[in-house]
């Protein structure tokens, strides 16, 4: 096992869009700090999973993809000279007899005087369709998720699903695609007041309340799904060259249940200070918990700032919890 002696300010466990800013907040600080994340690249959910849709709640931004989100917080955070570690799980953390938390990784050990938790909703899986012979269409013409939207320029594309993710996902095909579906096991779609407007203004058509049934097709390529009114014998067979699937995702906490700490429903509850119940960790974004929370990027942003400040005041008591503003820094 590989042994990093270095010893770090601050070590954040995750480089989604959170953990991203917090490393550059704790840039300004001075912090000596490490990133360390499970998948092989930076942005988390948002990059793998919707690089290409469009989100409308960062503040000072009308519009931005999730792609553009992680380009400019990697650019903001490479102010600051700071160690990547991609590809790489921590299963343990621990704190030894000098007060250093010791991380435990799949590729050797980390050490670090503080720790911040910006995992989200920790390893994550999409729910998948429960049809007959659906596996043999996975990455060609069945989708959990979209990399690259130009892949269905002009083609007939199917989304199942009826919260934000599926609604965005075909007000954001429709003028891609040569033909957009949406179909729903409800009448009633749970997305935003706002982007249900914008659907019942749009070409795409409305399927519900229909379920999927089967998959025809042949070579990985899907030639038409079958959908079956709920709790009724009426089937529609409609012709499609793709058929995205949004069901949402399971995830789970993984070793970080083990780590110590107090966890609460695959979340961990913090404090004011997004402390966790071990001093000296914290949690910020989707991971944490705390009374009246809203998971929001925008709010993830918030705590970070909050945690590095702390982070620093638990590392140096004699360090101020409130520095100075940006414009003073640089």
């Amino acid at each position: 096992m590989e042994l990093r002696n270095d010893i770090y300010d601050i070590t954040i466990i995750g480089g989604g869009p959170v953990g991203l800013f917090a490393a550059f907040y704790g840039g300004m600080r001075n912090a000596k700090v490490k990133i360390i994340d499970s998948l092989p690249q930076l942005g988390g959910q948002v990059s793998m999973l919707y690089p290409e849709k469009d989100i409308y709640d960062i503040p000072a931004l009308p519009v931005i993809t999730g792609a553009e989100l992680t380009t400019n917080l990697v650019v903001q955070r490479s102010r600051f000279d700071q160690t990547i570690c991609l590809d790489e799980e921590v299963l343990d953390v621990q704190k030894n007899e000098q007060e250093i938390f010791e991380l435990t990784t799949t590729k050797g050990m980390h050490f670090s005087k503080a720790v911040i938790i910006a995992a989200g909703n920790g390893a994550f899986q999409p729910r998948k369709l429960d049809i007959e012979d659906a596996e043999h269409y996975e990455n060609k013409t069945l989708h959990y998720y979209v990399n690259n939207i130009e892949q269905f320029k002009d083609r007939t594309v199917m989304i199942c699903g009826g919260g934000d993710s599926a609604v965005d996902w075909a007000l954001a095909l429709e003028p891609i695609a040569k033909k957009v579906y949406l179909t729903h096991r409800r009448n009633k779609f749970r997305a935003h007041e706002h982007s249900i407007s914008l659907l019942e203004d749009s070409s795409v058509e409305m399927i519900t309340p229909f379920i999927p049934h089967s998959i025809s097709g042949k070579d990985h390529k899907i030639k038409s799904v079958t959908l079956q009114e709920v709790r009724k014998d009426n089937q529609l067979e409609i012709e499609v060259d793709d058929f995205l699937v949004n069901y949402g995702f399971t995830s789970s906490i993984g070793p970080m249940k083990n780590w110590g700490f107090e966890v609460s429903r695959n979340e961990i509850p913090v404090n004011t200070k997004m402390e966790t119940s071990i001093p000296g960790i914290y949690a910020i974004g989707d991971i944490c918990t705390y009374k009246g929370k809203i998971k929001l990027i925008a709010t993830g942003f918030g705590e970070g700032p909050t945690a590095i400040n702390n982070a620093m005041s638990y590392i140096n008591p004699d360090e101020r919890v409130q520095p100075m503003h940006s414009t003073s820094l640089f």
